[in-house]
């Protein structure tokens, strides 16, 4: 069978949906590729580059669509490529199902198998052919880079002989991929970094990420999550929550980049035009969530506005694309993974198996029938945050009981530890001679009572490491003033160098203990 991918023809689209390095692969599964000539041109793959890697290169679209089994691609098809498509073609790209009723009903009626690589379920296993979740990474990159590039100062502070520059201050709304992404790029270039989410679950990973999670004075506990790992509707008295702590941030934050989304619904609005005035002059507003109506008042999709107090509001929605190359690599490798698991003897035919989870959410039309909406994946991608149980507190009687309890029980493990040894001893005393069990007997004695002084040793003043290490080596430096005084001179010297070494080691485990505790204490 062969696999195919069109030139995008949705005006400005630089994406393309096969490169070089993908087609090898797909080519080990046992496929030939196909591509219309000067697909890959926008995203820096030439004809030349795709031939080197064993691609036929088709003239026209016409006769690409004609000898491809499966059409693989990156934006929705428009019409014209919709007519095209026949019963014994796949069709693989982004869909929008839930969007784009009219074509969903165009794709049934062609009775082409459609795979909609925006609806494979954020499952552990399908995380190889998430796309939506390879270009919100980049689109969250993107967009930090895109408000540097509007931003009139640095993002890191700087004390320079010029004077001083205060770190700029970024709040992003939606901890999702794209919201991550974003993150992960303000701190590591410096600035000071808010992040605000629905799912209280996410606060973890958005510290551990070097920002601050903005939580809301809100009484009761907000579970954003929904299956499959997306925000869930607010209630309004949270969303009043959300919007007060907004006004009081703003005219703190100078770059605020939202990306909240609910699938199948508008952007909610999150950011009003109030909150704009509150900004300072030359703040800058990205808005990821401007194709779906975005997520602030000011937002015009596709375009950079400046309101009228100075503060630039960009809506683009074509963030992935401005990265074309790089876009480019990561969806053509989504669909390579999508078509392994379509071809499980990579023999280059493929298996359209409806009882795979992957494939089954994936899969929008299937044999001239519409199979979506899918059944709601089995597991959760972000479990939901379980409320944490109190410690049910204990009456003076109950305490009194389990503290009995405990003693009866620690008495009856003593009691039976005596016994036993008693028995090994006596077991011992009958057949080794009177001799080795006095020695035998000094031996228990030695180790019960180092065990004692070792670790009961209090850590108050050591780390318990150090802690032992001193009690072993003050029984070392007991042991050598037994023997110093020897008649046998090999004796003393030998007593002489354990008091040295030993007191060496008390006295260096002081001053490491000295450090390690100054490290914690403000200067």
């Amino acid at each position: 069978m062969k696999i195919g991918t069109p030139k995008e023809i949705y005006e400005g689209e630089a994406r393309v949906g096969m490169t070089p390095d993908s087609a090898l692969a797909l080519q080990k599964l046992g496929y030939e590729c196909v591509i219309e000539s000067g697909a890959g041109k926008a995203a820096g793959f030439t004809d030349d580059a795709y031939r080197a890697a064993g691609v036929t290169v088709a003239e026209s679209a016409d006769a690409l669509y004609a000898q491809s089994d499966v059409i693989a691609k990156v934006r929705p098809p428009e019409n014209g490529e919709v007519a095209r498509l026949s019963a014994d073609k796949t069709l693989i790209s982004f869909f929008y199902p839930a969007q784009n009723k009219d074509l969903l009903e165009q794709a049934k009626a062609s009775g082409a198998n459609v795979i909609a690589m925006d609806m494979v379920p954020r499952i552990s296993r399908a995380q190889k052919m998430d796309a939506l979740s390879s270009m919100a990474n980049i689109a969250g990159y993107r967009a930090v880079i895109e408000a540097g590039n509007n931003f009139g100062r640095f993002f890191t502070g700087q004390v320079t002989a010029a004077g001083k520059v205060p770190p700029a201050k970024v709040l992003v709304i939606g901890a999702g991929v794209a919201g991550l992404a974003a993150i992960g790029t303000a701190t590591s270039l410096g600035a000071i970094t808010y992040a605000f989410d629905v799912r209280p679950e996410v606060a973890e990973q958005i510290e551990s990420m070097g920002a601050e999670f903005v939580y809301l004075d809100f009484a009761e506990q907000q579970d954003g999550a929904t299956t499959g790992g997306y925000a869930a509707p607010s209630s309004p008295e949270f969303r009043e929550k959300q919007l007060e702590k907004f006004r009081e941030l703003a005219p703190q934050i100078d770059i605020v980049i939202t990306t909240a989304l609910i699938p199948g619904r508008d952007a909610p609005k999150l950011w009003l035009a109030d909150m704009v005035a509150a900004m300072k002059p030359g703040s800058v507003i990205i808005d990821l969530a401007a194709e779906r109506g975005g997520n602030c008042d000011l937002t015009v999709a596709d375009q950079r506005v400046v309101s009228e107090n100075g503060v630039i509001v960009i809506g683009y929605t074509d963030f992935p694309s401005r990265m074309a190359t790089q876009a480019s690599t990561l969806y053509a490798t989504n669909i390579r993974h999508m078509m392994t698991d379509l071809t499980p003897a990579k023999d280059g035919q493929v298996v359209h198996n409806m009882e795979d989870d992957v494939i089954r959410g994936a899969t929008v039309t299937y044999q001239g029938d519409i199979t979506f909406p899918p059944p709601p994946p089995k597991i959760q991608a972000i479990a939901a945050q379980k409320p944490k149980e109190k410690a049910k507190e204990l009456t003076p009687a109950e305490k009194h009981a389990k503290e009995l309890a405990e003693f009866k029980a620690q008495t009856k493990s003593q009691v039976g530890l005596l016994a036993v040894g008693t028995a090994i001893l006596l077991l011992v005393g009958v057949y080794a001679p009177a001799s080795f069990m006095s020695h035998f007997i000094v031996f228990v004695l030695a180790c019960f009572i180092g065990f004692q002084v070792i670790w009961n040793v209090s850590h108050s003043l050591h780390t318990p490491l150090m802690a032992v290490t001193n009690a072993i080596s003050g029984i070392v430096i007991l042991g050598a003033l037994l023997q110093i005084g020897s008649s046998n001179w090999l004796v003393v010297i030998l007593a002489a160098l354990s008091v040295l070494i030993a007191t060496i080691n008390i006295v260096g485990g002081f001053l490491v203990t000295r450090r390690m505790l100054a490290m914690f204490q403000k200067s």
